[in-house]
């Protein structure tokens, strides 16, 4: 069983800087995901990140290649 405040399906993954999360939500694009970078004023100012959001129909191999794009894309 998953605490509540845990189970959501938009996952946040913290980039810092705006500039960064854009090119990451491009370079993603390009790889076939929209995850969009959410920036200030969104967000506060060095909180800006990427909004992965995970639905029923994504399948465990979904997960797997964006897992390893984010890898990539971050590293």
């Amino acid at each position: 069983c998953v605490p509540s405040d845990l189970a959501s399906q938009i996952v946040p993954v913290i980039i810092g800087d705006p500039r960064r999360a854009v090119a990451a939500a491009d370079a993603l694009l390009q790889a076939g995901f929209f995850v969009p970078a959410i920036r200030p004023p969104s967000v506060p100012a060095g909180g800006s990140l990427l909004r992965v959001s995970l639905a029923w129909h994504h399948t465990e191999e979904d997960l797997a290649r964006l897992s390893d794009t984010l890898e990539q894309v971050l590293a």
